[in-house]
Parts: C-alpha cells; sequence; structure tokens
C-alpha cells in the first residue's frame, strides 16, 4: 500500500530536484517565470544556461527548504550524484558522481570529488560533514574538473558558496524542535558598515537523541546521536574600488555516537556465538560491548584579496589553512561479543595558495593560475579481535606537497559559436611513514613486529589535463555543447597494509608493499549537452549524455587478513557512459515542478586478478542503472498571516553494489575464499521529504516562519551500505541503515 501511494505521488509531481532556479511573477502576465542564475563554475560569473558544463545549483531559498547543510545532506538530488554517510561515521561521506567514488573515507586515502568552501579545497572525506551555515548557493558539477579545479576532482566538484556580510545591521534566527528530541538553534548577525570593514557573524547548535538506544551494560546508551556546534565569521575589506580583502572563519566541534553496525551475516561454522545477533530488520534497542564514539573538529581560515587591475582583468590570491583532529572508536561486529573493536585517532593539516587572474579581451575570456598545496597527517589505528586475544598496533603518517600550472580561454569565434581550450599541469609528492606490531595471547605477551618503526617513502606524480569545449548558441533559450576533458587523480602508498607473518621474509615483504606505489587513475571523459528554456521563461529542460574511459582505476579492497584495513588495487580499464536529464516548469508563480533522471551503464574492460583477466566477474561499485528525483514547490493559499507553501520531494535510486567482489556466486568462476558482491548489493529504494510552512509573516519590521517537516516521511527501512568482512573472517557482515523517519516544527524570524 504504501508502495503504490508513493508511486501515485510521483506521477501526480512528475518533477524533481534540479536546478535552483527560483519563481518570480510576471507583473503583467501573473504567470511564473524561472530566475536567471549565477554560478561561478568556470571561475568566473555565468548564467547557469551558458555555462558548457553539466552542473546543478540550488540557491539559498531551496537550501533553506530541503535542509541542506553540509554536503551529506545532497543525497542524490543531482542527476549521477550519490552521497552517504562514510559508514559507520557520521562526520565523514562517501561520495560518487557517475560511478567514479573513493569508497574508504578515511584520512589517508585521496577522494574522487573535491568539496571546495568559498573556493578553498576541502582536502579529505573524513571531516568534510560540518554545518556550512548561512549557505547562499551550492554548485554540484559533474565530470572531470582538472583543468580549473585540479587535484582529485576526477569525478567532479561541489562548490559551497557562503553569503557575503551586508554591512547593514539584520540578521535571523532559527529554532527547530524535532522526535529523538532534536533541539537545534541558529543565529546570524549582520554587523552594520563601520569604515572599510562588513562583518557578519553565524552560530548554530544541534543536539538529538539516538535513533537506536542500547540495552544495559552496553558501552553507550544509545548510538547515531548529535551532538555539534558550528560558527562562522565573514569579514570583507573593502580597501576602494579596485582592491577588498575577504577573511573567512569557520569552525566545528562534533562529538557524538556512529551507525549502529547490524550484524546481517556471519558464518555459523567459524562464528557460532555470534549466531545469536544475526538479523535482518533494523532494531530500535541493540547491545555492544566496544568503546564508541564519532568525533571531529575542524577550524578553517581562508584569505582572499582581490585586485581589479582594470576594467576587464583581477587578480586573485587565496590564501587557507584547514586543521582536523578527528577520532573514533567502533563496534564493528555489532554484539555484545568484543569480536572487532577499533579506533582511529587522527591530525590532519592542509595549508594552500591560489594565484588566479580571470579576465577578457575582445572576444577572450581566460582564467590563469598557479595552485600549491600541502597537507600532513598522522594516524593511530589500535585494533582488538577475539576477546582481545589477538591485538593490533597500526600507526602511519601521510602527506602531500604539490603544485600546479593552470590557464582556460574562451574564444567567442562568432555571436553564436565559442571555442574553449585549457590545460593543467600537475606535480604531486606523496610520502608515507609506518609501523605496525601485533599480539597473539596467551602465546605472545608482547608485540611482534610487522613493520619496523621508521618505514617510509616517497614518489613523485606528475600530469597534464587539457580540456576542449565547443559551444554554440542556436537562440537566446537554445545552448548545445561538446566537451572533451581529462582528469587525473595521482598515485600513492597503501599504508594500512600488513600480513600477520613477524619472520623476517614476513616483514620483507610487509615494508616492500608499504613501499610501493599504486598507479594514478586518469580518466578521458567526452560530453554532449544540451540547455533550453521555452514556454516563455517558464520551463527549463537540460540533458547531457557522457562517456568516461577510465585507466588504472583505483579501487580500495578490504582486507581483513592480520590488521583490518584498505588498500587500492588498480583494477585496469573501465568504461562507463551515461545520460542525465534535468527539467523545471513553472506553469504559474504559485506552483515550481522539478524531474531529473540519470542512467548509468558502468563497467570494467580490464581487470586484472592473480594473472586472470576477470572484468566480466566483478561488480562496479555505488553506480546504480538509474536514478530519479521529483519534487513540487507550491503556495497552497494566501492568507492575512502569510502564505502557506508546501514542497513535497521523492528520490529514488535503483540496486547497486557495495564492493567490487566476484559476481559468480556458484560454477567455475566462483572462488569460495572471495567475497561474493551480491552478497552486499542494495536493493532500490525511494525517500520521501515534506515540508508545510507559513511563511512571508509580517511582525513589525520583521519577517516570521513557521514550518512542519519530515524527512523520510514514509519511514522505510532500508539498508544503505555495508562491510563485508569477507570469507577469511567468517564472512561477518554489518549493515548500515537509512535514518528512520524523523520530523519537526521550524520557526524562524528575519530582520
Amino acid at each position: 500500500m504504501r508502495a503504490r501511494w508513493v508511486t501515485a505521488i510521483s506521477m501526480i509531481l512528475a518533477a524533481s530536484t534540479v536546478q535552483a532556479q527560483q519563481v518570480r511573477s510576471s507583473p503583467d502576465s501573473g504567470e511564473g517565470l524561472l530566475q536567471e542564475v549565477v554560478v561561478t563554475a568556470q571561475k568566473r560569473e555565468e548564467r547557469l544556461q551558458d555555462v558548457p558544463v553539466a552542473v546543478t545549483a540550488f540557491a539559498a531559498e531551496q537550501l533553506k527548504a530541503l535542509d541542506i547543510k553540509s554536503v551529506l545532506d545532497l543525497g542524490s538530488l543531482a542527476p549521477n550524484l550519490q552521497v552517504g554517510p562514510g559508514v559507520p561515521n557520521n562526520t565523514g561521506t562517501q561520495i560518487s558522481i557517475r560511478g567514479a567514488m573513493q569508497q574508504n573515507p578515511a584520512l589517508y586515502w585521496d577522494p574522487t570529488v573535491g568539496i571546495y568552501l568559498d573556493g578553498v579545497y576541502v582536502g579529505k572525506n573524513l571531516g568534510n560533514v560540518f554545518d556550512v551555515v548561512d549557505l547562499e548557493r551550492v554548485e554540484v558539477l559533474r565530470g572531470p574538473q582538472g583543468t580549473l579545479y585540479g587535484r582529485n576532482t576526477l569525478a567532479g566538484a561541489v562548490n559551497f558558496i557562503t553569503r557575503q556580510p551586508s554591512g547593514e545591521i539584520g540578521g535571523n534566527v532559527q529554532v527547530n524542535l524535532g522526535n529523538y528530541n532534536l533541539r537545534t538553534a541558529k543565529a546570524s548577525l549582520d554587523l552594520p558598515r563601520f569604515g572599510i570593514a562588513s562583518i557578519s557573524l553565524t552560530a548554530r547548535k544541534e543536539n538529538r537523541d539516538g535513533t537506536t538506544d542500547t540495552t544495559a551494560g552496553s558501552s553507550v546508551a544509545e548510538l547515531d546521536d548529535r551532538d555539534s556546534t558550528t560558527a562562522r565569521l565573514a569579514m570583507n575589506l573593502d580597501f576602494n574600488d579596485d582592491f577588498q580583502v575577504a577573511y573567512r572563519f569557520d569552525y566545528s566541534d562534533i562529538d557524538q555516537t556512529p551507525l549502529h553496525s547490524y550484524l546481517s551475516r556471519a558464518n555459523p561454522a567459524v562464528l557460532p556465538f555470534l549466531q545469536p545477533f544475526v538479523t535482518h530488520e533494523r532494531s530500535e534497542r541493540v547491545s555492544i560491548d566496544g568503546p564508541t564514539f564519532d568525533r571531529s573538529k575542524v577550524y578553517g581560515h581562508a584569505l582572499t584579496a582581490s585586485w581589479n587591475i582594470n576594467d576587464h582583468n583581477t587578480l586573485k590570491s587565496i590564501t587557507s589553512h584547514r586543521k582536523v583532529e578527528w577520532s573514533d572508536a567502533l563496534d564493528l561486529d555489532g554484539s555484545p561479543v568484543p569480536v572487532a573493536n577499533l579506533s582511529r585517532i587522527s591530525d590532519y593539516d592542509a595549508t594552500s595558495q591560489e594565484l588566479q587572474l580571470v579576465g577578457s579581451a575582445e572576444r577572450f575570456n581566460y582564467v590563469g593560475g598557479l595552485y600549491y598545496f600541502k597537507d600532513d597527517g598522522y594516524t593511530n589505528n589500535p585494533q582488538h579481535f577475539f576477546f582481545n586475544t589477538l591485538n593490533y598496533d597500526s600507526r602511519y603518517g601521510y602527506g602531500t606537497k604539490a603544485w600546479a600550472a593552470y590557464g582556460q580561454v574562451d574564444y567567442k569565434a562568432t555571436d553564436a559559436l565559442t571555442l574553449t581550450a585549457g590545460l593543467r599541469y600537475t606535480r604531486e609528492k606523496k610520502n608515507i611513514e609506518r609501523q605496525l606490531a601485533f599480539q597473539a595471547l596467551p602465546a605472545m605477551p608482547g608485540f611482534a613486529t610487522l613493520i619496523r618503526p621508521g618505514t617510509t617513502a616517497d614518489e613523485t606524480f606528475t600530469d597534464t589535463t587539457p580540456v576542449f569545449i565547443v559551444a554554440y548558441r542556436f537562440t537566446d533559450s537554445v545552448n548545445a555543447y561538446a566537451k572533451y576533458a581529462e582528469g587525473f587523480k595521482s598515485g600513492g602508498f597503501n599504508g594500512e597494509y600488513g600480513d600477520p607473518d613477524p619472520s623476517p621474509a614476513g616483514v620483507a615483504l610487509n615494508e616492500q608493499e608499504t613501499r610501493t606505489p599504486f598507479q594514478p587513475e586518469k580518466v578521458q571523459s567526452y560530453e554532449l549537452g544540451l540547455k533550453t528554456s521555452f514556454a516563455g521563461g517558464r520551463a527549463v529542460v537540460n540533458v547531457a549524455a557522457f562517456q568516461n574511459d577510465t585507466d588504472d582505476l583505483q579501487l580500495s579492497i578490504f582486507r581483513t587478513v592480520g590488521a583490518f584495513s584498505s588498500v587500492i588495487r588498480n583494477a585496469g580499464q573501465a568504461t562507463t557512459r551515461g545520460f542525465e536529464l534535468e527539467a523545471m516548469w513553472a506553469p504559474s508563480d504559485a506552483l515550481r515542478l522539478q524531474a531529473s533522471y540519470a542512467y548509468l551503464d558502468a563497467k570494467y574492460d580490464k581487470y586484472i586478478d592473480a594473472g586472470v583477466n576477470e572484468a566480466d566477474n566483478r561488480a562496479f561499485i555505488h553506480a546504480p542503472e538509474n536514478s530519479f528525483n521529483l519534487l513540487a514547490d507550491a503556495r497552497i493559499a494566501r492568507t492575512a498571516w502569510g502564505d502557506w507553501r508546501g514542497m513535497l520531494d521523492y528520490s529514488w535510486t535503483d540496486d547497486y553494489f557495495t564492493y567490487p567482489y566476484q559476481l559468480a556466486s556458484s560454477g567455475p568462476r566462483y572462488n569460495p575464499a572471495v567475497a561474493v558482491a551480491g552478497d552486499t548489493r542494495i536493493k532500490s529504494y525511494g525517500v520521501l521529504n515534506a515540508r508545510l510552512a507559513l511563511t512571508d509573516i509580517s511582525l513589525g519590521g520583521s519577517q516570521a516562519e513557521v514550518a512542519l517537516w519530515s524527512r523520510n516521511l514514509t519511514d522505510e527501512e532500508q539498508i544503505l551500505n555495508y562491510i563485508d568482512f569477507g570469507p577469511a573472517f567468517g564472512s561477518m557482515t554489518a549493515a548500515y541503515y537509512l535514518t528512520p523517519r524523523t520530523y519537526g516544527l521550524e520557526v524562524s524570524l528575519r530582520w
């Protein structure tokens, strides 16, 4: 019944979340028009419909209605975008665009999708879940962005752009109360301009009880709770008309518990003591024994100086420093039996400097720059297994020094035809520091060395990535483009590797694996796009078709031989093809309908495993064949108090694999020593969100809003991810569920 109801709503709405174009009223007809949206996807301000790039944008009003405050909230709102928690941690993410992703979000690994905050690169997936207060716009760029955005944007990039200080006294407060004892409060204040300075201050506090309670005697009282504090300072200094400086500081402090690891499978012959805790449904109360927490502190500084050299050229200097203090403790077996407990205590620092020239000359627009990036981190990763009889002391340090030079030129050959060419040279030096020891009680009272302290290595990787675009404007409302781009993600070291063999030969093998780099991943991308608007500016339809050819695909392989670890293996070659549709229609100023659909066909062309090409027997991960979003935003009624507005937002995702394991589960191709991908396949699912608000309530010189909201309105009990420990660990498998239905009341006041 529930599924039929959701399907009926979806058919009626026939719409979905796409671009953040807002409805405005025509003074003559009263019919809704779609407001032009300006984006900075190519480092300069351009109309969204003119940019020859597959980009989805969300403006401030839509961000508020959809409750988007961090990268994790984006979910699957853009075509071929998937964002989920970096299981089991809610302070990290797994981000996939067009089937490309880094599965393990740990600080050691580089992501495949670049995250940017006000033009500053946020270097890792762990610690990137923090509330970005005062958001003005979010841009999701699909496909390789290596020329203008640089490192680790092989799949795409996500830009978070915050609001500029107004220089006038004003502000807003917002309070949210909901189930699971949710309490959030946010306050933002703009100070009046004094001298050359304009300043805004924002703070947000969130608390929520866990969605999963624990039994008496468990190590914590609840799981999946929320406790976060976020603050932001924005200051603009206008020295004169030609020289401005902008300083941004963001702070995030999160101290909460992770998602519960629901034990969905365990081999009874190997792990008989876990059988009472195996379950195939979500429970409201569970039992765990190990220390459990998820903590993240982030400090970010950014200083941007802009000099208008003349009317056509602007030089920018963007300097940033970001620091992450991140730690967790996990009970991965999800039971009161001490089978698998581990912790990661990490410190990470990143500094970047960019010089950027943006300009124009007659028929030319151009962007050029120099970029420097340096980061370093260290992780202590103790692990305890099987009643604390098998213990590992695992530690690793990591760092990068990178620099790049880039340039991109648009040439307007005719009023209709624009030719674009760009090039970026990147040089990255990676380093690794590693030590590993283990203890097996009662036979080994002390620790045996597996990798000697001081084991280090470094390697330099270089690449040149071009982009070529041909864009043609058929009319003012019809634009087409053809694009070729290359992406590059540098190689590195498998800093978590280690087999439990303390013999001299075993130590030598572990150290050799540690010092041997994996190769860079490269992609060649071909894209055709069409952007159209019609019906007098009341409708938009954009389409894009693409093919990505990837060499030396980097796959994260989870290992349970010895210490739990992930290693990168270069799988070989892969081809990903797809189609994306985005549409919006505003039949009146009272109604906005949106729709997006994505098709994805991903396959390996070569996957060498133990000398055998297993391309047709390995799963492509996080690549659902079909997905779509539907959204309707309507003004239901106008009253003396204000306007009643309602919004329904529905997202649906096809089934997909979570591990690049073998597809065969029987027959001659089946290897019983290797995990089967089908055991951790995610079933297709849909999520419905809703919001009903009384807006534009006039209170003297202020505006108020009251809203009722719900996420996962139909309370779907859906597994979103797994950790498969494989046959070497008794096929123990942990499942992680979608957050159950949440709802609440939001009250806000703006002046």
